[in-house]
């Protein structure tokens, strides 16, 4: 009696193709060209399937391109301390001011938010009075009371 060897049994047997559930450009594309390699030659793939394939090709490869950039743009955009902290632009601070021979806080000073800027990887504000200070240091946010 022949012995049958056990790397031929399937569990044992390589997968090809991608291995989640869905198909990608890649796999399209090999079905595209498996398609036109085997077609009957009597019976050829009429031009208007093949550019209607072509075309859904085209679209899932730009489909594509475009969440891979998106995706892109929302992980920059996302650690960003300047586009986190931009919300407080156009808003009043209060922050305190130092002595500088004690280092201990001389009074508090408020003033409107001009721009925001990156330093050391935190945001830090620069105000109307010319001033700028470190997010962190901040004491208190407010909106800009308006005149009628």
């Amino acid at each position: 009696m022949t012995k049958i060897d056990p790397s031929m049994y399937l569990q044992n047997q390589q997968t090809r193709g991608s291995t989640g559930n869905t198909l990608g450009k890649d796999d399209f594309l090999k079905i595209l060209m498996a398609q036109i390699q085997n077609q009957n030659p009597l019976d050829p793939m009429k031009d208007k399937e093949f550019i209607s394939q072509m075309t859904e090709f085209s679209s899932l490869e730009q489909t594509t391109n475009m969440a891979s950039a998106i995706q892109s743009l929302t992980e920059s955009q996302q650690f960003s301390p300047v586009v986190e902290h931009s919300t407080l632009i156009g808003k009043e601070v209060t922050y305190p001011v130092y002595d500088e021979q004690t280092g201990e806080v001389a009074e508090q000073k408020s003033s409107i938010v001009q721009a925001v800027s990156q330093k050391d990887q935190s945001a830090q504000l620069e105000l109307e009075d010319g001033n700028t200070v470190m997010v962190n240091d901040i004491i208190k946010v407010s909106n800009v009371a308006t005149e009628d």
